[in-house]
C-alpha cells in the first residue's frame, strides 16, 4: 500500500514524503487505520519495522483535528513510555520531524539530568509527552505533571519494560491515569507477564501481528566463530581489520566489559566508544553520534543502553558476549537489517556460553553457521547443536506429588 493511501493529513503526508515514506510497512498498514478509528491497539512489532511511525502519525492528526489545540497548565494529553533514554530521545526526534507542519507541542523527560527544567517545561503543559517509567513517576511525585487528563497512552517496547524491572512502574502510572482512555501496547515478544498486563490495560483491542517471534532474523546472515573467552578481543581486532568493517555495533553483557573492549581496540588504532548505563545522557548521546558519522568505527553497548540505537543501514552486528536471554539475541541483531535491509551478526561464542548458545539456536529455530579463523581454534571445541526442543505434554503436565513412606520407629529409637 502506498503511504498517501492511508488517509493522513496533506501536511503529515508532506512530511512523511520528507522522511522517506513512500510505501507503508505492515506495521503501519495495519496499525494507522485503527488507531485513526479511536481502537485500543496490540501489536506484536519488532524493531526495525517502521512502529514509530505507525503510531506517531495518527496520534498527531488527532491533535490536529482537535478544534481547541490550546492546552491547559500542567496537562498531558498523549503519554508515550519508553523503557530507555535513547529510544524515548529517539521517538521525540521522529516526532519533531513528523509533526513539523502540525502546531503541537511535546516533550521528552529521562533520568540522568536535572529534573527542574523538565518541571518547569511541563508546568505549561503539553499535547504529547515521551516519558521514561522513573522519571514520570518523579515528575508527578513533585507536581510537575498531572496525568488525570490524559487521552491516550502508549506503551513502547513492552517486553523491555518487562526485562529492565520496569512492570511495578507501569502498573502505578495506571492507577494515575483515567480509566476512560485510548491504549496503544507495543511489544516484540508477548511472554506471560507481559500478556497478562496488556489484558487489564486494554479494552476491546485490535490485535495485531505484523512480525512474528523471531523473523527479522531471516533476513539477517549468521555466523558464530568458537573461540576461548581470553582470545575474544583479539579475534574481533582480526575481524574488523581483515575484514575492512568500517561501522560495528559490539554488545557486551556488562558495562566493565564494554569499557574494557573500548580500550583495548583503541589501543589497537580502531576508533571506538562504549555506551552503558554508568555513561551520562550527555555522553551516550555524543558517541552515538559519532558513530552515525563515522567518527568512530565501532560503538561497544550493553543491551539496556542500546534500545534507541535506529542506524538505517548498520552492515554488521557483533555479539562479543551471547546473552543471558535468548529473546535478547532477536533484538541485538534487530539492529541491523532495518527497513528491509541485509545485514550480519557475528557471534564469537566461548566453551562456557554453551548455555546461551542452545538456548538461542531453540528459540530461533535456526542452527547459526559456525565458521573458524586460523590462529583462533579454541582448546575446548564446542559440542554439535542439538536438535530444536519440541513442547510436549509429558513436559507441561505435573507429576503427582509421592508420599514419603514413613518408618515405623522402633521401640529403642524412642
Amino acid at each position: 500500500m502506498k503511504f498517501e493511501q492511508l488517509k493522513l493529513l496533506p501536511e503529515l503526508l508532506q512530511s512523511a514524503s520528507v522522511a522517506g515514506y513512500k510505501t507503508a510497512t505492515p506495521v503501519q498498514e495495519k496499525c494507522i487505520p485503527a488507531i485513526l478509528h479511536g481502537r485500543d491497539v496490540l501489536a506484536s512489532a519488532q524493531t526495525g519495522t517502521g512502529k514509530t511511525a505507525a503510531f506517531l502519525f495518527p496520534l498527531l492528526q488527532a491533535i490536529a483535528t482537535e478544534k481547541n489545540l490550546k492546552i491547559n497548565k500542567h496537562h498531558t494529553e498523549i503519554l508515550i513510555l519508553a523503557p530507555t533514554r535513547e529510544l524515548a530521545a529517539q521517538i521525540h526526534g521522529r516526532l519533531f520531524v513528523y509533526g513539523k507542519n502540525i502546531n503541537v507541542s511535546s516533550a521528552v523527560v529521562f533520568g540522568g539530568v536535572n529534573i527542574n527544567p523538565q518541571i518547569k517545561l511541563l508546568r505549561k503543559g503539553v499535547h504529547i509527552l515521551i516519558a521514561t517509567p522513573g522519571r514520570l513517576l518523579d515528575l508527578e511525585r513533585q507536581g510537575g505533571v498531572k496525568l488525570n487528563t490524559l487521552k491516550t497512552l502508549v506503551i513502547d517496547e513492552a517486553d523491555r519494560m518487562l526485562d529492565m524491572g520496569f512492570i511495578p512502574d507501569i502498573k502505578k502510572i495506571i492507577a494515575l491515569v483515567p480509566q476512560k482512555r485510548r491504549t496503544l501496547f507495543f511489544s516484540a515478544t508477548f511472554p506471560d507477564s507481559v500478556r497478562r498486563l496488556a489484558k487489564k490495560m486494554l479494552r476491546d483491542p485490535i490485535e495485531i501481528d505484523v512480525s512474528p517471534r523471531n523473523s527479522a532474523v531471516d533476513k539477517i546472515t549468521q555466523k558464530l566463530y568458537p573461540v576461548d573467552k581470553r582470545n575474544k578481543s583479539r579475534l574481533l581486532i582480526a575481524l574488523i581489520n581483515s575484514e575492512r568493517w568500517t561501522q560495528v555495533l559490539v554488545f557486551t553483557r556488562t558495562k566493565h566489559g564494554a569499557n574494557k573492549l573500548a580500550r583495548a581496540l583503541d589501543k589497537n588504532g580502531i576508533k571506538s566508544d562504549a555506551i552503558h548505563g554508568n555513561k551520562s545522557q550527555s555522553a551516550r548521546m555524543r558517541a552515538l553520534s559519532k558513530f552515525k558519522s563515522n567518527k568512530i568505527h565501532v560503538l561497544v553497548a550493553t543491551d539496556i543502553a542500546s534500545r534507541g540505537i535506529d542506524i538505517s543501514a548498520l552492515p554488521q552486528v557483533v555479539n562479543f558476549d551471547l546473552p543471558n536471554i535468548p529473546e535478547d539475541y532477536v533484538h541485538r541483531i534487530g539492529r541491523t537489517a532495518r527497513a528491509g535491509k541485509n545485514g550480519c551478526a557475528i557471534s564469537l561464542v566461548s566453551h562456557d556460553e554453551i548455555k546461551q548458545l542452545r538456548d538461542i539456536e531453540n528459540l530461533i529455530k535456526r542452527h547459526i553457521e559456525r565458521k573458524s579463523y586460523d590462529g583462533f581454534e579454541p582448546e575446548n571445541v564446542l559440542p554439535e547443536s542439538k536438535p530444536f526442543r519440541k513442547k510436549t505434554k509429558a513436559h507441561t503436565k505435573k507429576r503427582p506429588i509421592k508420599k514419603r513412606k514413613t518408618r515405623k520407629k522402633n521401640p529403642i529409637d524412642k
